[in-house]
């Protein structure tokens, strides 16, 4: 298990999970807290969609130079750097409410993203590390493991952060928040095995850029997936539900907690969904695992599904009287088969890198994972404010098409299917 024996290896994945599953639930909480506190204060949607702009496009920068940084200095020290930033965002909203002006809350929220970012990177580079090479089936299921469960506690996020707003009120919630990551935190540095993905190489600041042009296509598809969810997802969805369903900041955050809870679920359930086996055991005798692995074909077969359905969803809507429970029903497919997806580019990003500097090839992909989200967002809050939700249904689906197109252009497979 490079190096670490298997009980060694299961301790770190857990350490790691860990860690990333208490980063995204403050992740998820702080989100929902912003779209629903600032809206409550009279800010429109582009208003809002703005205060994430640093978020977003500090995730770009951070998982481009994150990936580097990984590879010199080690991935425990990465993911630590992660969770400090996150308290110390936190505690910048913890100003009295006068000084939270929108320049001063985008400055947090790019402490945020930094941190999100580096924990990400982190957390899934580490993976490569601590399992055999040969071991895909695997890696398959650690992978759509991790990710869906991150997905599940990045909902229960969303519903806290509605029911602590409610409760508590803006400054409340981010306190609790603070204090139960610092302590995560603390454990974190005593816990988490030193020099973990650290590169036998010093890698320079051009190899930041892949020069695989499979992960650049790879990437190119994972940029215009999230650009299509976040397009109608992270504005104006909430903000629909709030004012053309009269729906409470209670309400809203527990649907999209329950969504994202059932998206993270069918994250976690993708090998089964694509016909893909793994061995029972991530450490077995020869590391090897029976049954076939994802490639570029299933890939594109999950994206076809995903491409029509948010116009699907348009067009049945606005001829129904009762789009409230179309709209509820085309999101949870939506959700479903667009969990699939990610959790099949989550896998061939992993199996595809190089296992020496892994967080190099991991921190350019989910670089244009960012910036997918980050264009996602602000077209979600100036579409939606310009031209209405339906609108966003529209070009979600148009970016899909691109996706669609990419992915068949994805020559190269992952590696060889397991014997």
């Amino acid at each position: 298990m490079s190096g670490l024996s298997a009980s060694t290896g299961l301790k770190q994945y857990l350490v790691v999970t860990a860690n990333y599953w208490a980063f995204t639930l403050t992740d998820g909480a702080l989100r929902m807290l912003i779209v629903l506190h600032f809206y409550q204060l009279g800010y429109s949607p582009l208003a809002i969609a703005s205060l994430f702009l640093f978020y977003e496009f500090f995730g770009v920068v951070t998982n481009l130079v994150g990936g580097w940084l990984g590879a010199r200095i080690g991935l425990n020290k990465t993911m630590n750097i992660g969770l400090a930033l996150q308290v110390l965002a936190l505690a910048m909203l913890l100003v009295p409410s006068g000084f939270l002006t929108v320049l001063w809350v985008m400055a947090a929220q790019a402490l945020s993203g930094i941190a999100k970012d580096l924990n990400k990177m982190s957390a899934k580079s580490s993976l490569k590390l601590l399992l055999p090479e040969n071991a895909q089936g695997a890696l398959y299921k650690w992978v759509a493991i991790l990710t869906g469960s991150k997905n599940a506690l990045k909902g229960v996020g969303f519903f806290l952060g509605g029911l602590l707003l409610s409760l508590y009120g803006f400054q409340g919630a981010v306190a609790a928040m603070a204090a139960a990551l610092a302590l995560i935190w603390l454990l974190s540095l005593v816990l988490l095995k030193k020099d973990l993905g650290k590169s036998s190489f010093k890698p320079k600041f051009k190899d930041l850029f892949s020069k695989s042009a499979a992960i650049n296509r790879l990437s190119a598809a994972r940029l215009l997936l999230f650009g299509a969810r976040d397009i109608w997802f992270v504005i104006a969805l909430p903000l629909y539900l709030s004012g053309n369903f009269a729906w409470s900041q209670t309400e809203v955050g527990a649907f999209l907690a329950c969504w994202v809870i059932a998206y993270g679920a069918v994250q976690a359930l993708a090998p089964a969904l694509t016909g893909s086996k793994a061995g029972s055991k991530a450490g077995s005798k020869a590391g090897k695992n029976t049954g076939k692995v994802p490639n570029q074909h299933t890939a594109l077969f999950w994206a076809c599904l995903l491409c029509g359905l948010p116009l699907l969803l348009s067009l049945v809507m606005q001829q129904s009287a009762a789009p409230l429970w179309l709209l509820v029903g085309g999101l949870l497919l939506f959700g479903a088969v667009f969990a699939v997806n990610s959790s099949l580019h989550s896998y061939l990003i992993v199996s595809m890198a190089s296992r020496d500097g892994v967080s190099l090839d991991v921190g350019f992909y989910y670089m244009a994972n960012a910036m997918g989200r980050l264009i996602g967002t602000l077209l979600s809050g100036w579409v939606y404010q310009a031209y209405g939700f339906h609108a966003c249904l529209y070009l979600s689906s148009a970016f899909l098409l691109g996706t669609v197109l990419v992915t068949w252009r994805l020559n190269t497979t992952p590696q060889a299917s397991l014997q």
